[in-house]
């Protein structure tokens, strides 16, 4: 790639998560506070005259066609009828599976570039619909501002929450969030409250004694953790994370994690890194 151009895809905490409710249609309804990162993967693009697609890093597992970077330039591509094409590469950091993020940032990313690159002039709230056909959490990303969640996700209010210092651990699992909202024991009737009462009280997360009694490598890091600092779940996992007033604070326990756990120290973003660079501001 010579013309190379790159572009951050920072992860997210859910700072916290109440389950609500359950649908008819089966999905549930959610309270949830999204913020950004400044931690991620970083994605590489270069703008070709041909109309193809090229993924120059490969996840093992997954097929090129099932890629969300390709899905969603493909996408982009079909919505504007764009002749123009894309090399693309990622240097990746992010653990998949972890509850951060990962694939949604990369599939956000990509579109709200590309729409820079190709000069397809959509709006942010254009590409957000785009994006959620790839999944529930692409539209956060490509907003790009912390954002209060209800419904099934898809009602948003932009909002502004401290940005904390945190430690973000990873056990050495990966979990099913299709198993953990089917299990009969997940909390379903929290009440709904006002985001102004939320950001007042201590957070917690509806999902996770339902993974820590179906995950015990979850369970015993937290028990290991929970000596250092209170740490809870972001989604429904594998990630935990614990917030610090000081990036000096945080680094002293991410110090002490065990060696085969991975992890990152991070600073909460309100506005996305992504859209910091490209200064777009919802």
């Amino acid at each position: 790639m010579s013309n190379i151009l790159t572009f951050p895809s920072p992860a997210k905490l859910n700072l916290f998560l109440y389950i609500t409710g359950k649908r008819s249609d089966g999905y549930h309804e959610l309270q949830t506070l999204f913020q950004f990162l400044d931690f991620g993967d970083d994605i590489h693009f270069e703008i070709t005259q041909e109309s193809q697609i090229e993924l120059l890093d490969q996840l093992d597992s997954v097929p090129a066609e099932q890629n969300l970077i390709y899905k969603a330039a493909k996408l982009l591509q079909q919505h504007t009828a764009c002749t123009l094409g894309a090399k693309i590469g990622i240097t990746k950091r992010l653990p998949m599976g972890g509850g951060v993020g990962g694939g949604s940032s990369n599939a956000a990313t990509t579109l709200v570039v590309l729409n820079q690159l190709w000069n397809t002039q959509l709006s942010l709230e254009t590409l957000a619909e785009i994006g959620l056909k790839l999944g529930a959490d692409v539209p956060i990303f490509v907003r790009g501002h912390a954002a209060f969640a209800e419904g099934v996700g898809e009602k948003l209010t932009f909002c502004n929450p401290p940005e904390k210092w945190f430690v973000v651990l990873k056990p050495n699992v990966s979990i099913s969030t299709a198993l953990i909202f089917s299990q009969p024991t997940l909390p379903r009737n929290t009440p709904k409250r006002e985001l102004s009462e939320l950001l007042s009280i201590n957070w917690e997360n509806d999902c996770e004694k339902v993974v820590r009694d179906q995950y015990s490598e979850v369970e015993e890091l937290l028990a290991w953790l929970v000596q250092y600092a209170p740490f809870r779940l972001t989604g429904t996992g594998a990630c935990v994370f614990a917030e610090f007033e000081s990036e000096e604070d945080a680094c002293q326990v991410f110090a002490k994690k065990p060696d085969n756990i991975q992890g990152f120290v991070a600073k909460g973003q309100n506005v996305s890194p992504l859209h910091q660079k490209l200064n777009l501001f919802p």
